[in-house]
């Protein structure tokens, strides 16, 4: 079915997303979201006063899949290792490597699931925000956690807070565990995965990632099992709002940059007649002011005065004689 146009113009092209104009934005959004985070710290004390909380629900809901999950990780170095890789590198790789295969070979998809990612995103700096909540790693070991990522810290570069590089734990909000983005991430990632993938590996790892981050959060003691329930819940409400973040977008884009001018639209089948009609409106606008009322037949290079024997508003016959200097002479 042919698409068709607004009557009487062209709507104006949509501009081409480029690499070296999305990549600095994705930097400045998560830099906010970095720089958000860490000043949002919240009180200590409120932070483990809203861990216990829920603890206290997920024990009310007999929901308690974080302390066995911890204490294999903790025994079975085997697991535990690997898992701390996981969770201090994976969502810095895996993330970005999603947005770029979506950029290079699903474009038309690109700027809607960017926006649902970074949207959702904002949506849970504000829930660092509101909820700063101590992770079960930093309760008191009466607990019962243990702090995998200090325990295998010899292992790789991360030390005893959080996933930060040693020496930079202040750089970091441990505060921030309500909701676990970790999770949060890998669902969006997932959902790609299963939509664009298109082959049976990627819907396996479409179900694989966000399933395996989830068990990871946990066993290393990083987050609540509510948490990653208000992960993909954070998803949820990012993905709600990405139309309105995409129209709120365009709005702004039409009224600060310039649109590119409307351009008459003519159909291939209807160009002749215009072209016939333009031709002849202008012939009769501008006779008496250029050609004087000579008229020039097909061929001819010099106009020749219109016949006198025609009256006003009359037309000469077709005859060979206006046919040009290539037709056949008439018979005498």
């Amino acid at each position: 079915m042919p698409h068709t146009e607004t009557p009487g113009t062209e709507a104006a092209p949509v501009p081409r997303l480029r690499w070296w104009t999305e990549l600095p934005l994705i930097l400045l959004v998560y830099a906010c979201y970095s720089a958000g985070r860490l000043l949002v710290r919240g009180d200590v004390s409120g932070a483990v006063d809203n861990g216990l909380t829920i603890l206290r629900i997920e024990k009310a809901l007999f929901l308690n899949a974080e302390h066995p999950l911890n204490r294999l990780f903790t025994r079975e170095p085997w697991i535990g290792i690997p898992a701390d890789f996981w969770y201090a590198s994976l969502h810095y790789l895996v993330t970005p490597a999603i947005l770029i295969w979506l950029f290079r070979s699903r474009t038309v998809r690109y700027r809607a699931a960017r926006t649902w990612l970074w949207t959702s995103t904002f949506v849970g700096l504000i829930g660092f925000t509101l909820l700063p909540t101590c992770p079960p790693r930093l309760l008191d070991a009466s607990h019962g956690f243990v702090d995998t990522m200090a325990q295998y810290s010899s292992y790789g570069w991360w030390g005893g807070e959080a996933s930060a590089p040693r020496g930079l734990g202040g750089m970091t909000n441990q505060y921030a565990a309500m909701p676990s983005l970790h999770v949060g991430w890998a669902l969006w990632c997932g959902v790609m995965l299963w939509r664009y993938g298109g082959t049976r590996t990627a819907k396996a790892a479409a179900v694989a990632y966000p399933l395996i981050t989830t068990i990871v959060v946990m066993g290393t003691a990083n987050h609540y099992f509510l948490d990653a329930v208000a992960g993909a819940a954070v998803m949820g409400v990012g993905l709600l709002l990405a139309p309105l973040v995409m129209r709120t977008a365009d709005r702004v884009r039409a009224r600060f940059v310039p649109r590119f001018a409307a351009v008459p639209a003519v159909s291939a089948d209807s160009a002749g007649s215009s072209s016939a009609a333009t031709s002849a409106v202008s012939s009769a606008a501008g006779s008496s002011d250029v050609s004087a009322g000579c008229q020039t037949s097909a061929g001819e290079r010099i106009p020749r005065q219109r016949d006198a024997r025609f009256g006003a508003g009359a037309e000469p016959s077709a005859s060979p004689q206006d046919a040009g200097d290539g037709a056949p002479a008439a018979a005498r």
